[in-house]
């Protein structure tokens, strides 16, 4: 049985993964980093908001961001991916 704490940490991943505009964001970075102006233009969104989707996900440790220059180039950060992927996977009943 998984732990209070485990459940708790893998409920917030999923409030993460909850929103359209997140989830894009995360489809899009998995083909390489990218900026904001670029997501911009995958998602067919302005500026404030991704940048405040994106706030949202750096916060949870699902996207780092690299400055290049003036720019920031945003990834993602598969380490918390992987730990919510193993969360779903001790959820699902073994045949």
């Amino acid at each position: 049985m998984a732990r209070q704490s485990e459940l708790i940490e893998l409920a917030r991943g999923f409030g993460l993964l909850s929103d359209g505009t997140r989830l894009g964001i995360l489809k899009a970075l998995v083909g390489g980093s990218k900026s904001v102006t670029a997501l911009c233009g995958i998602l067919g969104l302005k500026q404030p908001s991704v940048s405040h989707h994106l706030g949202i996900l750096r916060m949870g440790r699902l996207v780092d961001g690299t400055r290049k220059g003036k720019s920031v180039l945003y990834s993602t950060d598969k380490t918390l991916l992987k730990e919510l992927a193993a969360g779903i996977a001790k959820l699902t009943p073994k045949k």
